[in-house]
């Protein structure tokens, strides 16, 4: 937000205050200045010139030879402008000037063979106007030497300050200036209305109804007659120019003015055009058309709330008004609007609608409720001043369920515990005084009643955190030894970042997608908890599961043409355990991982054919990761039903399970619009963390030969090659280290529901060299057990 030193200087003395000060200053205290323009340095070496003689260029038509005067001496100055004149002053940019609209630096020199010392200046060099036709002429009564930037009341300093949401009580100058006045130990000024009121009360010319009190809890009319719309006078504009706003006439000038000053937005009404003089406040009709003041038609939703008159709507509350009521040069009665307006009524409206302006970004981050009768005066009374308008007397306020007053306790032993230094007890209720706060001391603590602007003051933490802003951090005394206790530290996020590295390294991209989904979507993959004041209904529920958003980016990647992913996330999700919360134990928090691939796994390359991921991939990598995060932790595999997956597996350690696989159900991918086979492995990180984890240990080579034996078994189809694993390891004795199932075949020649296993079995003794007898001793032992256990057959037998 743009803020002037010279508009700043009407609410607070700052004669003996530098700039510098006042930046460091407002940047310790949390409103960090971005920029600092100097208008006076923007035309500086740029003065009042006196054009003493002219006559032509002896060497070219067009240009002009003049002798200016700048009060001390007398240049020759090259001009190619057709009205300069002698007898005229002029903007003379002298040499060392920069020319404001192109950066040109003056300089002496030689034009068509005759020297130049400086330049007279357009309207459009010095960026005042777009009029470049000829050099700007000032006031003949101006001394020669003036300052150009004094004549212009182009002296002053403007501060681009970087507002934080939660500071909404600094989007004006008055906040500003409130800020500047605890800093400094100043008195803030606020103006003095005095209203030259009529008889007739702004009740009898006009009404308003409250309907929807939720989202507007206070709604402020004042009339004001008479007014006649014209052209602001020089101070009104000077000031919102400052700013870099444009003028557009005395009327809508004020209300930007007031805006600017003290930070609520308002909204001047032609009161004729309003149907039966009357205001109501409700919900838009769903698919309703207004045209807004920017001439744009929009589509309104029933969540959208609307100004209206007797018959129409005339204004979208809290954003913009409306062109059937907007104020032009025939009208002659205005009703001015202060209100309140719910931040997130607003804030939804606006975003639906793409339509952020100045009071909707007010709005959004919660205006004050209480400045709204003071607003509507000060409005009133400057309308009137830059009319002739006749103020009619009181307000009509709509106020059908006032705001309660909030107090915080802050503790002065607290602020020491917090900030590590003592604060003198007087400099906190100074503090709190200059900012506004209602001050009740007791001995160990002070009651402080919040104002109405401060809407980020809920504890006694925040109250804490404006002694430190205001008192200054760079007054927190040096500490001389920091005592740190040796034992070990827990780092939370060592855990995850093993895993992004684990999977990075298999090929995996990091993906981060939003925790809120819309209700629907979220009730499809669980029981959902729902947001007590969600921003929209796209994010109303926390997530239950990370599919969803796992399946979006892989949409969102697919419509960009980019087909082969790999990708994973890491993320929380929620689950609701019982209908009514009341208590953490009422859902469950945990965090899941996530890994999901589609498309082709090998592109299709001279050497070799293309290849689309399969469930053997998502297998694979899921083993993978295991086997990289918990080295030699065994776990078991089990095929599921699921109605999430088309075909699924799971992953158990000690009965746990820990990931759940499979390929997803066509009837997920369609809401994202995706035509292609996805695979996604969810892991239960709650579960994997708690698995102990041995120590690495050092594994010396192998000296003595491993044998293998590979055999296959027709079996039923529905038998599980990890059931048969176990039979075999369970049947073996230490011998045998590895058992790998390698083919899987299935045709109606091995008979109706059967199928073939292939495994290869691995023996080896660190000590010694097997003999041939035993181990065919112990693959005879696993083969009958198989057999025995499954009543399978062995192949080839």
């Amino acid at each position: 937000m743009k803020v002037s030193l010279n508009w700043l200087k009407d609410y607070i003395d700052l004669r003996d205050i530098n700039v510098e000060q006042i930046v460091d200053k407002l940047t310790y205290a949390g409103l960090e200045v971005d920029e600092v323009i100097d208008q006076a340095k923007i035309y500086d070496n740029i003065v009042v010139g006196y054009v003493k003689e002219r006559r032509k260029h002896p060497n070219a038509d067009k240009l002009s030879l003049c002798i200016v005067n700048d009060g001390s001496r007398d240049y020759s100055v090259v001009c190619g402008a057709p009205n300069v004149a002698e007898g005229q002053k002029v903007p003379f940019a002298k040499i060392g000037a920069v020319i404001p609209s192109n950066g040109l630096k003056i300089e002496k020199v030689k034009l068509r063979g005759e020297v130049s010392e400086g330049m007279i200046c357009s309207e459009k060099e010095l960026e005042i106007s777009d009029n470049h036709e000829g050099i700007m002429v000032l006031d003949s009564s101006l001394e020669p030497g003036t300052p150009f930037s004094k004549v212009m009341n182009l002296d002053d300093v403007v501060l681009d300050i970087a507002i934080t949401p939660n500071r909404a009580d600094a989007l004006s100058h008055i906040g500003i200036a409130r800020d500047l006045a605890a800093l400094f130990d100043r008195k803030l000024n606020m103006p003095e209305i005095k209203l030259d009121e009529t008889d007739g009360q702004s009740s009898e010319y006009a009404s308003v109804e409250i309907i929807d009190a939720e989202n507007c809890p206070r709604y402020v009319a004042k009339v004001v007659l008479n007014v006649e719309i014209k052209e602001s006078p020089e101070w009104l504009k000077r000031r919102i120019e400052s700013i870099g706003l444009r003028p557009i006439n005395n009327v809508v000038d004020v209300t930007n003015f007031v805006l600017y000053e003290v930070g609520q937005p308002l909204h001047a009404f032609d009161l004729d055009k309003l149907a039966g003089k009357k205001i109501v406040v409700k919900k838009a009709r769903e698919g309703e058309k207004f045209v807004t003041l920017d001439s744009k038609e929009r589509i309104l939703s029933e969540t959208d709330l609307m100004i209206c008159d007797a018959e129409r709507s005339v204004a979208i509350a809290g954003v913009m008004g409306g062109e059937n009521s907007e104020v032009t040069p025939e009208t002659k009665n205005i009703l001015i609007e202060s209100a309140f307006f719910n931040p997130s009524s607003v804030r939804k409206t606006a975003k639906r609608l793409g339509l952020q302006t100045d009071a909707s970004y007010r709005f959004e981050r919660g205006a004050d409720y209480n400045i709204t009768v003071w607003a509507a005066k000060r409005a009133a009374q400057l309308i009137a001043m830059t009319t002739g308008g006749n103020v009619c007397k009181s307000e009509i306020d709509a106020y059908p369920k006032p705001f309660p007053t909030k107090n915080v306790e802050l503790r002065y032993a607290r602020i020491k515990r917090i900030l590590g230094y003592d604060v003198d007890k007087e400099t906190v209720k100074k503090i709190f005084v200059n900012l506004g706060f209602g001050v009740n001391e007791s001995d160990e603590s002070v009651n402080l009643e919040v104002p109405s602007y401060r809407h980020d003051i809920e504890r006694e933490i925040d109250l804490i955190e404006e002694v430190a802003r205001i008192y200054g951090y760079d007054k927190i005394p040096e500490v001389e030894k920091i005592s740190v206790t040796l034992e070990e530290k827990v780092d939370q996020s060592e855990n995850n970042d093993r895993i992004r590295n684990i999977l990075n390294a298999l090929g995996f991209y990091e993906i981060l997608t939003n925790s809120l989904l819309r209700e629907e979507l979220a009730k499809e993959y669980g029981n959902p908890l729902g947001v007590l004041n969600p921003q929209s209904a796209e994010m109303s529920h926390l997530r239950p599961s990370l599919i969803p958003g796992m399946l979006q980016a892989i949409s969102n990647n697919i419509k960009v043409n980019e087909k082969n992913l790999q990708l994973f996330e890491i993320g929380k999700v929620f689950e609701r355990i019982n209908d009514e919360i009341n208590s953490f134990d009422d859902f469950k928090e945990s965090e899941h991982l996530i890994i999901g691939l589609t498309g082709n796994a090998i592109e299709d390359e001279w050497y070799e054919k293309e290849r689309k991921f399969d469930f053997f991939d998502l297998k694979g990598f899921a083993a993978a990761f295991l086997n990289k995060y918990l080295p030699g932790v065994e776990y078991e595999i089990k095929r599921i039903d699921s109605d999430k997956f088309e075909y699924g597996m799971e992953m158990l350690i000690d009965e746990a399970v820990i990931v759940r696989a499979g390929k997803l159900n066509d009837e997920l991918l369609k809401p994202f619009e995706i035509e292609q086979d996805v695979f996604v492995a969810v892991f239960d990180l709650d579960n994997i963390k708690s698995v102990e984890r041995g120590a690495p240990e050092f594994k010396e080579l192998l000296k003595f030969p491993k044998v293998y034996r590979d055999f296959a078994f027709i079996l039923d189809r529905e038998i599980e090659a990890g059931e048969v694993i176990k039979v075999i390891r369970n049947a073996s004795s230490n011998l045998l280290h590895h058992i790998k199932l390698f083919d899987i075949f299935q045709s109606e020649s091995l008979g109706m529901n059967k199928k073939s296993l292939a495994f290869r079995l691995e023996y080896y003794d660190k000590s010694r060299t097997l003999k041939e007898e035993e181990v065919d001793k112990e693959f005879r032992r696993a083969i009958k057990a198989v057999e025995e256990k499954f009543n399978a057959k062995l192949r080839g037998s």
